[in-house]
């Protein structure tokens, strides 16, 4: 089968599910990581062929993509900042979204001429966040903990493919019993779990279905519970003038500024490209 018709064929499947612009982001993600040739390579080569085995792989793909796994799932790998990672089932696909709020904190650390600070990343996942502020501010010390040990081995994992020195550690944090194992620090980022079980039957299936529940969902009775941890663990373990990022639930904006402003934190709150409410960050004012 020629390369060119196989990618044809599965935007045509992909778009019974996914709309057409993702559908044929897909299928070129796929076909380059099975013929290891991208778009313009395909353009001038237009005779190229599959062979059996890859065949056999596309079609292995496309029946796991019709099934709604993601495709950063069945490749084992995703972007992040310019940093190809590896992520599997055991922690989020790192979004858009948080990689605003990375830039958001390399823009403000360069404006305020801020290099050698302490971050920790809570609820790290892949490590995507820790891994690119280092990358970006090299002379931060870079802590990330998690609950899961299975996330914490992709983290590392993506850390050393990355050359990356990150401090990782196996927290559980809203025990607070456990934050004696950390270090005081000047930058707190996180993009915890702040989806309301309730919700999830408004979401995408490829999202509940293969997504870890654990790194997106929290109670009903407290959607904020992690924003509550954090807020208390910043008023011990965040220096003076120290900041929080965080990622949120757009419909909870109001609801974690004030939460933060309660504890005297000067609070802004910005809009992700999609113009929805989607962080914050809090800067712990003088004593």
């Amino acid at each position: 089968m020629l390369v060119q018709k196989a990618y044809q064929q599965l935007v045509s499947e992909l778009h019974n599910i996914y709309e057409m612009n993702e559908a044929a982001t897909i299928a070129d993600w796929v076909i380059e990581h099975i013929t290891m040739l991208n778009k313009i390579d395909r353009l001038l080569n237009k005779q190229a062929t599959l062979t059996t085995v890859q065949q056999e792989t596309l079609q292995n793909i496309t029946t796991d993509l019709l099934n709604h796994k993601p495709v950063q799932y069945i490749l084992n790998e995703c972007w992040f900042a310019g940093m190809k990672l590896y992520v599997d089932e055991n922690i989020l696909i790192p979004r858009p979204e948080t990689e605003e709020l990375v830039e958001w904190i390399i823009e403000d650390c360069k404006i305020n001429g801020v290099n050698s600070i302490t971050i920790i990343d809570i609820g790290t996942g892949s490590g995507c966040i820790p891994i690119a502020l280092k990358n970006s501010i090299p002379f931060c010390d870079a802590y990330a903990i998690d609950v899961s040990k299975e996330a914490l081995a992709v983290a590392e994992r993506n850390a050393l493919a990355n050359n990356t020195l990150v401090n990782f550690k196996q927290i559980n944090f809203l025990d607070e019993s456990e934050w004696k194992y950390l270090p005081m620090v000047d930058i707190i980022v996180s993009n915890p779990p702040y989806i309301a079980a309730k919700e999830i039957h408004s979401m995408e299936k490829n999202v509940t279905a293969y997504e870890p529940h654990l790194a997106l969902f929290v109670a009903d009775s407290n959607p904020l519970i992690f924003y509550e941890k954090i807020v208390e663990f910043a008023l011990t373990k965040l220096h003076k003038q120290g900041k929080i990022f965080v990622e949120i639930n757009e419909a909870l904006g109001k609801d974690t500024v004030d939460l933060f402003e309660k504890y005297s934190f000067k609070c802004l709150l910005r809009k992700d490209l999609q113009g929805k409410d989607r962080m914050i960050k809090a800067e712990k004012m003088n004593d």
